[in-house]
């Protein structure tokens, strides 16, 4: 049976093979939420700040769109969105600074997580410790985690990027080790749910964390496995699914403050 069509079914929690789980670690883009309305939303931003240099703005945002979909994390997508629609390489140096910053400046009014991630949350921090381990330009993963209204649920938030640079971005074992500093925890009492096998799977095989990978997302239909890295411990359909399947596993209730921030 695929990923798609199923879910591997965890040990059984009663044998001594299966650890308690002391802490969660949670990705952020298509795992609480879709990541297209948020680009969606940016996309229609940037293409009025091209108006206002006169480009067209509705080309800009098609562009954009086009280019994010062959890939979001892949960088420079102003740069080659802008090249689609006809503005020659020599301008770019202009017109590309307005538009990144109105990127790393852009603070959606809302978006909307995933159905029953808020109260799965609030299960899972009820019990454990729990933290968010996402990669992006520092603002604007904030921007995001205020937007969804998940800017208090976490007892820790790290952005990969400002522990040093891209380059520590998922699957770099950096930001996973940060995490887990920051709540107290060892590798081996800890379980991340990401969308990822390249990022959010490798990354925890290369820690030894255990992962709940969740089909939703860009990156739904990539498979898991040797050639992406690593398999997960558990693959199910949405983070919801991911919070039911772990939450046995959890240890009795850690604290009443759970929809606190206590940063």
């Amino acid at each position: 049976m695929s990923e798609q069509q199923g879910q591997r079914l965890l040990p059984d929690p009663s044998t001594s093979a299966v650890s308690a789980i002391t802490a969660v670690t949670v990705d952020l883009d298509d795992t609480l939420y879709p990541q297209a309305s948020f680009l969606a939303a940016a996309w229609e931003r940037l293409g009025a700040v091209a108006a206002e240099h006169g480009l067209p703005a509705a080309e800009v945002r098609a562009a954009l769109a086009e280019v994010a979909a062959e890939g979001s994390d892949r960088g420079t997508i102003i740069d080659r969105a802008l090249l689609l629609v006809g503005v020659a390489p020599e301008r770019l140096r202009l017109v590309v600074p307005p538009l990144v910053e109105a990127f790393t400046s852009f603070t959606p009014d809302r978006l909307d997580c995933y159905p029953g991630v808020l109260p799965a949350l609030l299960r899972l921090r009820s019990r454990v410790p729990l933290a968010c381990i996402t990669d992006g330009t520092p603002a604007v993963q904030r921007a995001k985690l205020a937007a969804l209204g998940l800017g208090d649920v976490f007892d820790a938030v790290v952005i990969s990027d400002a522990l040093g640079g891209r380059h520590l971005r998922k699957p770099h074992p950096a930001p996973f080790h940060a995490a887990l500093a920051r709540l107290g925890c060892g590798v081996e009492g800890a379980v991340h749910v990401g969308d990822r096998p390249s990022k959010d799977v490798d990354g925890t095989r290369r820690v030894g964390m255990r992962c709940v990978r969740v089909l939703t997302g860009e990156y739904a239909g990539e498979p898991s496995g040797p050639a992406a890295g690593a398999e997960p411990w558990l693959t199910v359909t949405d983070f919801a699914a991911a919070a039911a399947a772990i939450e046995p596993l959890l240890p009795p209730r850690w604290r009443e403050d759970a929809g606190q921030s206590e940063r």
